[in-house]
């Protein structure tokens, strides 16, 4: 068996710093384990000069970057983002060969395709990989795209296999895990973590002069157009929350139309995540709409945000899905059924004031449980601890003097 050049690199095809969240905490994961021992990061970037940047930001010290160039967003259209994803996958496993981890962290950025190709390397050259699941493929892609069945069974049996090889598997919910171990009869265990917030500075003085807030992607797992139609007819009701709008999607030109339409209503546009954290932070309630099915193969991002900036949740969903579970059991907010007439109860409780006492999780000590574990610090530290990363080289470290790294180092 050839020799392992490098303890542990990282695949993901989202990093710092278009990726904000996920992407620094990930290179967070690489600077803290990268003090120790050697690490690489698989990514892609805008100009494929990641490297670069991290120099001159001085960040990402002693981690070697492999960094191809990106061809699409989250706004190109499918088939040129499949064919991004697959020109990923060939130099993902072409930097895996030429780097020769012991360890491999994957996710689902992109799926399916690049965690396969990581479960060929890790059985070829005798490796293990872990496998983060922060959704579920490609059940989570056929509510939008109706795949075709052949192609959809393909990639179900591809990512079935990759469950059932992997060392550990990671994912956010009970429902997502029940998903993972129905699907694939996998026998590997699956750890829960929660996906962490970017850092909300702590402020007894908050001023929180803003009502509601929805911060986000409005694509097509939001229920966007039953939000906006709820909202509508609520202020014409002569409702009296205010509502403010932030981030894109392909809803975006309807919000913008129904804050032409009522001053009550206010559409920032994209902003950047520090941005968007002190937006939030000045709201008393945040909206968390999602549909029901994609419940099962995924967890709103934002809720995380929302609970480190202090605000309360509005789910809006069905009562019985791990959304309005978990709204509920952690005393973080309310959840409506996916109706007009739920949606505007729930403001017109939000209104009265009625829903604060519901919503101000009293008890205190699970609050501050869940505000601990979406912290940076919790979410790189549970990563390390799953993944045997205990910052002390072990048996395959590599020398602290080869040439591999020799230039990143410090």
């Amino acid at each position: 068996m050839l020799k392992k050049k490098t303890d542990l690199v990282i695949v993901n095809r989202g990093f710092w710093p278009q990726s904000q969240v996920i992407g620094e905490a990930l290179l967070q994961l690489a600077e803290k384990c990268a003090v120790e021992q050697r690490v690489a990061i698989i990514t892609q970037s805008e100009d494929g000069r990641l490297g670069q940047r991290m120099d001159q930001a001085e960040r990402g010290r002693g981690a070697r970057v492999m960094d191809c160039r990106s061809r699409s967003d989250s706004s190109t259209g499918l088939i040129k983002r499949s064919l991004d994803a697959l020109i990923f996958m060939a130099w993902a496993f072409i930097s895996l060969i030429r780097c020769r981890p012991a360890k491999v962290y994957v996710s689902t950025n992109p799926p399916v395709v690049v965690p396969f190709i990581v479960m060929l390397y890790c059985k070829l050259f005798g490796a293990r990989y872990y496998y983060h699941l922060q959704d579920i493929h490609p059940e989570a892609a056929h509510i939008v795209v109706r795949l075709n069945p052949l192609l959809s069974k393909v990639l179900t049996w591809m990512d079935g296999l990759t469950m059932r090889h992997a060392e550990r598997l990671i994912t956010l919910s009970e429902d997502m895990r029940h998903c993972i171990r129905q699907r694939s009869n996998t026998k590997t265990e699956i750890e829960l973590l929660d996906n962490p917030s970017f850092p909300v500075e702590e402020s007894e003085g908050v001023s929180r002069e803003g009502d509601v807030v929805f911060c986000g992607n409005a694509g097509r797992l939001q229920r966007i157009p039953l939000l906006l139609g709820a909202i509508g007819d609520y202020l014409r009701q002569g409702g009296g929350l205010t509502f403010t709008f932030a981030g894109a999607g392909v809803y975006a030109p309807q919000i913008e139309a129904l804050a032409e339409e009522f001053e009550a209503v206010t559409y920032h546009g994209m902003v950047p995540a520090p941005e968007a954290t002190a937006l939030v932070n000045r709201h008393r309630w945040a909206l968390l709409p999602i549909d029901d099915e994609v419940t099962r193969y995924a967890f709103p991002s934002k809720s995380s945000g929302y609970v480190l900036a202090g605000c309360r949740i509005l789910a809006i969903c069905g009562r019985g899905t791990s959304v309005a579970r978990w709204v509920e059991e952690h005393e973080v907010g309310l959840a409506a059924e996916p109706d007009k007439e739920s949606v505007i109860a729930a403001f017109l409780e939000m209104e009265g004031g009625h829903a604060v006492e519901v919503a101000e999780m009293s008890g205190g000590i699970d609050r501050h449980s869940l505000m601990e574990r979406l912290k940076f610090g919790y979410f790189i530290e549970r990563l390390c601890r799953i993944m045997e990363m205990d910052l002390i080289s072990g048996a395959d470290a590599v020398h602290s003097e080869s040439p591999y790294y020799r230039g990143r180092a410090e």
